[in-house]
């Protein structure tokens, strides 16, 4: 077992050695200078033991009777398969509800639920009956339901017409509780639920687009919405009054399904890890409504990456995700309420969460244009491209690591943000994506914080060798894989292929993919002859106990290691094909007639009990 004192415990341990020496005084002096270090220590010092998790997004379980998407009720039977396990924690995607892209990164509010997880039960949804649901499945079509991907555009139809149906008989029927309790949820959510749902209604008037800035002019800024659904409402049309209480009802249900999930993993000791996007989306109800929030005339993104080989405008210019920047000198003279009310809605239901790009808090690299005219600049020079831009230019906002000064400037900036999201997460795990062009600065604060960063083992390397496992920070998150990467049964496989000429005859190609088979093979303990070796169950378990033995706080793996996978969750710089569309093909009571994912999740607990993370 590892055991690492924290700061505060040291500090503490030492304090109380002196007072107990009875021949030394300690002068006023030093006990103040102890008590004021021990105060200024985050709170996230006090660290959670070791444990081990299963990435897997909310769309990917399957249970008998779903309707072709994962659901609330498929994730409460894996939270008991975890207890039993020994799993520490289940890692989700973002939850909340997205437009019209289906990716999970590209929310539609802060705060507001996808309504596509919700389990579509008669027990589950006050108003539906069993013949609705029959129907909804023959609708989609027993194709769509059992198929290996999600079937969005399908799912989403019938899903819809099933929570219309429903509340249609709610609003006449005796449902008394359910009203009460529908209720006191406006009541109690009204600092976003309203302009959310006013926001959803007036997407659905405009054929069911997000893109607010080609809205109808009647209605396609803030202002002038509430306007229009006030004189609307006032002339006895209330189709938009109620429209906006539907979805605020959809959004009822939503939480009270998601709060069970939160209560059930609580009684079976299992904790529920979320995401949280460094940005949202431009087309959202928190941009549309709370526009003074955010920079309009900037997008964040990523800087050129050569490795894109298939995408010219990304070797070029980079990764333009359209989010948004934030107005954080504004942010910050308020307190940062969005920011904390965001964070302490996503604590409503999970333990732990993971911030994508937390490098976006220091600073983030951003483009004066949109994503939809970057084929505008694919071939121009930086000259041509300002000319464009009104002398603007893509580049770190608002300012570069470039000198000792900005690094410092920029450190203190993610500093005071950082901890204001300690403060919202109220005892919250947090964990910090810093993956990417990381500056120096970054890791050795976030570990200060309490903040537990990435590892990707075979990514971590010094003279020329992997670093070993035991010498990884306590203060991390260690995993080989995160949704946007192969699994590891396909990170290996593609490298032998590469390492020994099969699907290359590049020599750098090949030098890179041996290089990247020994990092493996090192970091697991596999022996040299392994190296070159086809994927198969032996190295499968050998790099998954690798992991877990590490000195890591957290350890994952995705639910495609764990079965020897090649199926992929998302690829970086593509758009729609198969991404955030995965799904498991078995049932979990069908995984334990078969022998074969039998054995995997039998094996999964004995390498987490022999490596202590229980």
């Amino acid at each position: 077992m590892f055991y690492q004192p924290t700061c505060q415990a040291v500090g503490r341990n030492f304090f109380h050695s002196l007072k107990s020496m009875a021949r030394i005084s300690i002068p006023a002096w030093i006990r103040a200078w102890f008590c004021h270090r021990l105060n200024q220590a985050p709170a996230r010092m006090n660290a959670p033991r070791r444990s081990a998790g299963i990435l897997l997004p909310a769309f990917s379980p399957r249970r008998s009777g779903d309707l072709g998407i994962g659901d609330t009720a498929a994730f409460l039977q894996w939270i008991d398969w975890a207890a039993e396990h020994k799993v520490g924690f289940l890692q989700l995607l973002p939850i909340n509800e997205t437009g019209s892209d289906d990716s999970p990164y590209n929310a539609i509010s802060s705060v507001a639920l996808e309504p596509l997880y919700l389990t579509m039960e008669v027990d589950s949804i006050p108003g539906l009956e069993a013949q609705d649901i029959e129907q909804a499945r023959a609708e989609i079509g027993a194709e769509a339901i059992a198929a290996r991907l999600v079937e969005y555009a399908a799912v989403r139809v019938a899903k819809r017409r099933l929570l219309r149906i429903a509340y249609a008989r709610f609003c006449v029927g005796n449902y008394a509780a359910e009203k009460d309790e529908f209720t006191t949820f406006q009541e109690d959510e009204a600092s976003w639920l309203y302009e959310y749902s006013l926001f959803r209604a007036l997407m659905e008037r405009a054929g069911d687009s997000e893109s607010w800035d080609l809205w109808p002019d009647a209605f396609n800024e803030a202002n002038k919405a509430r306007d229009f659904l006030a004189r609307e409402h006032a002339s006895g049309d209330d189709r938009g009054m109620r429209d906006a209480e539907f979805y605020r009802w959809v959004q009822w249900l939503c939480f009270r399904q998601w709060r069970e999930v939160r209560a059930h993993a609580d009684r079976c000791g299992v904790k529920l890890m979320g995401d949280i996007p460094i940005g949202i989306s431009y087309y959202s109800a928190d941009v549309f409504f709370q526009s003074e929030n955010f920079d309009l005339e900037w997008c964040g993104g990523a800087p050129p990456e050569t490795m894109f080989k298939h995408d010219r405008f990304i070797q070029r210019w980079g990764q333009n995700w359209g989010i948004p920047l934030y107005r954080w000198a504004e942010m910050e003279s308020q307190g940062f309420p969005w920011w904390k009310h965001r964070i302490e809605k996503l604590t409503e239901i999970f333990h732990i969460f993971r911030i994508d790009h937390i490098l976006g808090f220091y600073r983030i690299y951003a483009f004066p244009w949109r994503p939809q005219r970057n084929h505008e600049f694919i071939n121009l020079s930086e000259e041509q491209a300002r000319e464009l831009c009104h002398g603007r230019l893509p580049g770190w906002a608002w300012r570069p690591d470039d000198t000792d000064e900005n690094k410092r400037a920029n450190r203190d900036d993610g500093d005071r943000r950082l901890r204001a999201i300690i403060a919202a997460a109220h005892g919250g795990e947090i964990v910090g994506e810093d993956l990417g062009c990381v500056p120096d600065y970054v890791r050795p604060h976030l570990e200060s914080l309490g903040i537990a960063g990435f590892r990707i083992p075979h990514w971590e390397s010094r003279d020329g060798h992997v670093v070993p496992g035991n010498e990884l920070p306590e203060c991390s998150f260690a995993t080989y894989s995160t949704h946007d990467h192969d699994s590891i049964a396909a990170l290996w496989q593609g490298h032998h292929l590469a390492a020994t000429g099969v699907s290359t005859s590049d020599e750098g190609e090949m030098a890179g993919a041996r290089w990247n088979l020994r990092m493996f093979a090192e970091f697991s303990g596999l022996p040299a002859e392994k190296e070159l070796a086809a994927f198969d169950s032996n190295i499968q378990w050998s790099l998954i106990a690798g992991l877990l033995r590490c000195r890591s706080r957290y350890a994952a793996i995705m639910v495609t290691d764990l079965f020897g996978m090649f199926d992929r969750y998302n690829r970086p710089g593509t758009v729609g094909g198969g991404n955030w569309r995965f799904r498991l093909p078995f049932t979990l009571a069908e995984m334990q007639h078969r022998k074969d994912l039998a054995e995997a999740s039998t094996r999964m607990r004995e390498v987490i009990e022999a490596t202590d993370r229980c």
